[in-house]
Parts: structure tokens; C-alpha cells; sequence
């Protein structure tokens, strides 16, 4: 299964009102629990990728699109460089969008000195749009994910020089 084969099926469950949703293949295994636990009627979904067959990945594939230098590390670039840098994470599954809407400018940009509470980015999840907020003060060193993709819960998403 592919990510996008997964979110759909993640879209048909939430619309279904099912509360929990097993599915098992020769190579995968996906459990969907939906529940809702907020006072706004939003729906919190787990999906769990169970790799049965040892030679499959066992790190989500990321979609296949065309690298910019802004979007991942270089292979050649090692992770001690960046290890004084913060990470910041996606806290759910969804879109990632660097803009507002597509006629605005970029949240922030590579180099733009950020506080805690700054809005970095919007992840929607099933029509919702959740503004991410900056946890640390810094300034933004790397932006991690591609605008319009598809980002996994704790997949880094920006850089942040503490300094």
C-alpha cells in the first residue's frame, strides 16, 4: 500500500463513524482507531504500519518527488552537523503547507529569526488546518519537508539554530 491508498482509506473510515478498522495483507498490516475526544467534533487517527515481511522497508516511503536543496540533507552532509541544531516535528499526520493560503508569502523562510508561538507551517488532517506553532526561539536553518506533501507524525520538519 501506498501513502495515498492509506490516507483514503484513513478519509473512508473517519467518514464511515467506524471506531476501529483492521486491515491485514500478505505484506501489511494497518489498524485504524478513530475516536472522537474533543469538545470540536475532530477525529483523532492512529494508523499503525506493521511490516510482515522482513524484507520490506521498515521506515514509511516517502512520496516520490523531485529533491530541491531546500527540502532534505544531502546524503553527503552527516548528522553531526546538525546535531546542534532543534528539530522541530510534525505532532500529527496531514499536508504540509508553508503558506496560509496559495496567493500569501511563506510563513518562514530559511534564515528568518523565529519566537516561541510563531506560526512555521499548517498541517490539514481530514479538512481541518492545524497552524504549528514554534516551541523554540531561533532561526530557521533548513525547512525539512516539501509545501503540498504528505508529512508522518514526528517527521522533522524544520531546523532551528537555538543561538
Amino acid at each position: 500500500m501506498d501513502l495515498k491508498e492509506i490516507q483514503s482509506l484513513i478519509k473512508f473510515v473517519a467518514k464511515s463513524g467506524a471506531s476501529e478498522v483492521k486491515l491485514e495483507t500478505e505484506d501489511v498490516k494497518i489498524t485504524i482507531k478513530t475516536g472522537s475526544e474533543d469538545k470540536k467534533g475532530e477525529t483523532t487517527t492512529y494508523v499503525q504500519h506493521i511490516p510482515v515481511n522482513q524484507a520490506l522497508p521498515t521506515q514509511p516511503v516517502a512520496p516520490q518527488a523531485p529533491a530541491t536543496t531546500e527540502a532534505a540533507p544531502a546524503p553527503a552532509q552527516s548528522s553531526e552537523e546538525y546535531s546542534k541544531y532543534i528539530t522541530i516535528k510534525s505532532p500529527i499526520i496531514g499536508t504540509f503547507y508553508r503558506k496560509p493560503s496559495p496567493d500569501k508569502p511563506n510563513f518562514v523562510e530559511v534564515g528568518d529569526t523565529i519566537a516561541k508561538g510563531d506560526v512555521l507551517c499548517i498541517i490539514e488532517a481530514m479538512k481541518l488546518f492545524n497552524e504549528i506553532e514554534a516551541e523554540v526561539s531561533g532561526k530557521i536553518v533548513k525547512v525539512l519537508a516539501d509545501d503540498s506533501s504528505p508529512v508522518e507524525f514526528d517527521q522533522p520538519l524544520f531546523l532551528v539554530d537555538p543561538s
